[in-house]
């Protein structure tokens, strides 16, 4: 049965909204992907961004769809060696929950221990993602540097 994917990333300029198109496409061409949310695409447009209402409105959306994920799939490049700090709360809050964790880094192959633990599959290209096998969850151990 195909599955329910979360999308978690940062989109803060034209590189990181570009990374994060590869991935939704790899996502939409992925047979064993049912369907993707993906936080980029649920802003809230109908409230005033930035306002109290549009930021419970969304942080109430993301959380409901990080419970529904089947998996989770995190880009973790974002400045140098640091991880967005929504998608480090997401990434967070799936390991409590017990949800799978993909992580995709393009840039310097650099985790912290707090990511590199937990993933179930780390990944360095979109392709990957587009043939990943998201019914069988098949392990894909992260080897690089830690800090």
């Amino acid at each position: 049965m195909a599955k329910n994917i979360y999308l978690a990333s940062p989109f803060f300029d034209d590189e990181q909204i570009a990374r994060v198109e590869k991935i939704e496409k790899a996502l939409e061409n992925n047979l064993t992907v049912s369907d993707y949310y993906d936080p980029r695409l649920h802003q809230h447009e109908e409230l005033e961004f930035g306002t109290h209402e549009w930021q419970i409105a969304t942080y109430n959306s993301d959380i409901q769809a990080v419970e529904a994920a089947d998996a989770i799939v995190a880009v973790v490049d974002f400045e140098g060696q640091n991880v967005d700090s929504g998608t480090a709360m997401e990434i967070g809050y799936a390991v409590k929950k017990g949800t799978p964790i993909l992580i995709f880094q393009e840039k310097e192959p650099i985790l912290n221990l707090m990511f590199s633990v937990p993933v179930h599959a780390y990944m360095t290209n979109a392709e990957e993602i587009a043939q990943y096998d998201f019914e069988t969850m098949k392990k894909i151990p992260y080897k690089g540097k830690v800090v």
